[in-house]
């Protein structure tokens, strides 16, 4: 397959998946929000959600002070702003209309049908009428996508690199989320928290599995109360959970298997070696050395696997 055909599919993929992750983390703090609350705690929010894109410089340098309204129209509506909503779907549409040739009709019209309905709604101002409402859309649309995907594309090169870049996507995001916490409370120890504390932290907890759809995957599991740690256990070592770091990585070192080529073996072993360090890895040991320190590594890996998949299958980042 032709380098930049392959390099298209990738960012396709990866646009929709950040997307949706994108309206997942939004979605749950405007239901936070509307949680009794000080309003000191309400911004920690919004400041945690501008913190785990890396967009909190950006944004304060155009909009100054963290309201929650500025905060959602910055990342959705801010054609500017790389991570917005609209720029995520826009680069996905354009990465899809690139490789028009590729894909089959059914995800290049439900690529393009999101992108014009997007455009409408917009508009006709559904968003600031109902942003839950909105968010659920945006969700909804990057399954379909999916689902539209796995379900009409030929198995080859072409859809293993589709899978590639949601699933390379989705590690680096429920990475950044679980992070998140630790840039609102400023601590890498659980035990931290004063018993003020608790019952946000009750509600954050809940938040956070709640915008990886997990608050009913922890009951069925856990059977119990929620608490950091299993939290923090579920979302990062649990191969069953769809949306965890280890089933991401799974899929990425499947998929990667699938289009190795000769220059390719450095990457493959390194994904290997990072799934690994995830199916024996325990939570804690985790916890002991520090969580914010693991996702960070974490995330350079990931970061750095990226550049590498780019490198040895796709337009190289510099043309």
């Amino acid at each position: 397959m032709l380098s930049r055909t392959a390099d298209h599919l990738f960012w396709m993929s990866r646009y929709t998946e950040r997307a949706e992750n994108t309206a997942r983390m939004l979605d749950v703090n405007y239901q936070t929000s509307l949680l009794p609350q000080s309003k000191a705690v309400a911004q920690l929010g919004w400041q945690g959600l501008l913190s785990i894109s890396e967009l909190l410089p950006s944004y304060q340098a155009l909009h100054g002070e963290v309201t929650p309204r500025s905060v959602m129209e910055f990342m959705v509506k801010d054609e500017d702003n790389p991570s917005s909503i609209i720029s995520c779907l826009r680069a996905a549409r354009e990465n899809a209309r690139a490789v028009r040739g590729t894909l089959t009709t059914e995800v290049w019209e439900t690529q393009n049908q999101t992108w014009l309905e997007l455009n409408r709604m917009l508009k006709a101002g559904e968003f600031e009428r109902d942003p839950g409402q909105f968010f659920e859309w945006v969700k909804f649309r990057s399954h379909l996508s999916r689902g539209v995907t796995v379900g009409t594309m030929l198995m080859d090169e072409a859809l293993h690199f589709m899978r590639l870049g949601t699933f390379l996507e989705r590690a680096d995001n429920t990475a950044r989320l679980v992070d998140v916490k630790f840039h609102a409370v400023q601590s890498d120890f659980f035990g931290a928290a004063t018993e003020q504390d608790q019952e946000y932290d009750f509600y954050h907890w809940s938040a956070i599995l709640r915008s990886v759809s997990g608050f009913e995957i922890y009951r069925k599991v856990y059977r119990d109360v929620i608490k950091p740690e299993r939290v923090a256990d579920l979302l990062i070592l649990r191969p069953d959970m769809p949306r965890s770091l280890h089933a991401s990585m799974n899929e990425v070192l499947s998929n990667l298997e699938m289009v190795a080529n000769d220059q390719s073996h450095e990457t493959l072993r390194r994904a290997g070696k990072l799934r690994a360090d995830l199916k024996w890895g325990h939570i804690d040991e985790i916890l002991a050395t520090g969580l914010h320190a693991f996702l960070t590594q974490f995330l350079d890996r990931v970061n750095e696997l990226g550049a590498r998949i780019s490198r040895d299958f796709l337009v190289p980042t510099s043309a």
